[in-house]
C-alpha cells in the first residue's frame, strides 16, 4: 500500500491512502489520523490500511477524492528521528580521492551514520528556502526507510523485519557550510537544513522483486531544469543494506515507531549512470580536470527527483521544487 499526509489537521497532517497509481486517495478516518499514530500501533493499524487500500485500488472506497500533490504534506511531517547514513562508497571514495585521502578500512564494515533534522519536513512539491546561495546549495537524492519500535541491539536479521515503510528524500546540504563545521570536530547542524521527503510512502510488498535484500533495486532519476542529471542504480554498490543501517542505529538504543533511516546519496562506480548530488557531480569534474566546472544550485533553479518501476511507472510519486531565496 501507499501512504500520504494532507496539509490539514495539524502539524503532523492527515493520513491518507492512495492509489497504486497516484491519482486517487482517501483518508484513514477511525483508523489513525496520522502516520504517526499508525506507526506506534502497527501491527493493528497495518492490516485496516491495507484493506482500505485494496478498496481504494478497486474503485470501492467510499469518500475517495482525486489526489492533488501541492496538498500533500510530507507522508511523514516531522519524525522522532532522522538517522542519515552514507552506505554509496564509491560517493565517499570519489571524494576523498579528490582531496588525496583513502577510504579508512573500517568504512568497510562500520557505517558511516549522522542524526539528521527531523523536527519537520518539507512536502514535495514545497520551496527549498535557504538565505544565501554562497552557502552552496546542494540536493541529496536518496532511499529512505521507516521503521516501527525496534528494541536495542537488534542483529541486521531482526531489524530486516522492523523496516515498514520505503519512500525517497531530497536531503539538502549546503556543502560551503560543512567544512568549517566538520573542522570543528562536533559534525553537521547549520550546514544539513530540513529535508524534503516523496509524496507517499510504501510498504515493502508494494516495490515486489524491487526490494531485495533490503535494498531498492530501481534507478535513483534526477532531473535539474528540466535537463537529466543522473539515474544511478540504487541497489548496486550500497556498501550496507538498510537491516543493517538500521541495526547500526539500534546498536546502544531502541529506536522510535517512525524513526527514518537514510541511505545516504545514491552513487554507483560507473560514472556515466550520472549523480545524485552536486558535490558527486564536481568531484567527478575534479579527479577528470583539475577541477569542477559545475556550480552548485542558484536561486530559480529547479529540481526533480523519482523512481520509476520497471514499466516506468512513479513509484513514490516525484519531488518537484524549487530554489527559493529565504529573507534574512
Amino acid at each position: 500500500m501507499k501512504l500520504g499526509s494532507l496539509k490539514e489537521g495539524g502539524r503532523d497532517g492527515t493520513l491518507i491512502v492512495v492509489s497504486r497509481d497516484l491519482s486517487r486517495a482517501v483518508r484513514a478516518s477511525g483508523i489513525a489520523a496520522t502516520l504517526q499514530q499508525a506507526l506506534e500501533d502497527w501491527a493493528a493499524t497495518a492490516p485496516r490500511l491495507n484493506a482500505l487500500s485494496e478498496d481504494l485500488n478497486a474503485g470501492t472506497a467510499e469518500a475517495a477524492f482525486e489526489l492533488d500533490m501541492h496538498a500533500l504534506a510530507a507522508p511523514l511531517p516531522r519524525a522522532y528521528e532522522f538517522v542519515d547514513g552514507s552506505a554509496y562508497l564509491p560517493h565517499v571514495a570519489r571524494v576523498r580521492r579528490a582531496r588525496g585521502a583513502e577510504v579508512p578500512e573500517s568504512f568497510y564494515v562500520d557505517p558511516l551514520m549522522y542524526q539528521a533534522v527531523s523536527a519537520g519536513f518539507t512536502g514535495p512539491r514545497d520551496p527549498v528556502k535557504v538565505v544565501s546561495a554562497d552557502y552552496g546549495i546542494d540536493l541529496e537524492a536518496e532511499v529512505v526507510i521507516v521503521t516501527d519500535d525496534v528494541p536495542m541491539a537488534v542483529t541486521p536479521e531482526q531489524a530486516a523485519g522492523h523496516i515498514q515503510l520505503v519512500g525517497i528524500v531530497n536531503d539538502v546540504s549546503l556543502r560551503n557550510l560543512i567544512p568549517p563545521e566538520l573542522a570543528k570536530g562536533f559534525g553537521f547542524l547549520q550546514s544539513k537544513p530540513r529535508s524534503t521527503l516523496g509524496p507517499v510512502f510504501v510498504t515493502p510488498d508494494e516495490l515486489g522483486d524491487a526490494w531485495q535484500d533490503s535494498k531498492v533495486h530501481l534507478p535513483m532519476l534526477t532531473h535539474i531544469n528540466g535537463q537529466w542529471f543522473g539515474a544511478p542504480e540504487a541497489g548496486v554498490d550500497m556498501q550496507f543494506n538498510f537491516a543493517q543501517l538500521v541495526a547500526h542505529a539500534a546498536k546502544t538504543r531502541p529506536l522510535s515507531a517512525g524513526t527514518i533511516v537514510g541511505s545516504g546519496t545514491v552513487a554507483n562506480e560507473d560514472t556515466a549512470l550520472g549523480a545524485s548530488c552536486f558535490a558527486e557531480q564536481r568531484t567527478v569534474e575534479t579527479l577528470r580536470d583539475g577541477k569542477p566546472s559545475t556550480p552548485f544550485m542558484a536561486f530559480g533553479d529547479r529540481v526533480r527527483i523519482e523512481m520509476l518501476d520497471k514499466a516506468g511507472h512513479s513509484v513514490f510519486g516525484a519531488i518537484e521544487q524549487s530554489i527559493e531565496q529565504q529573507a534574512g
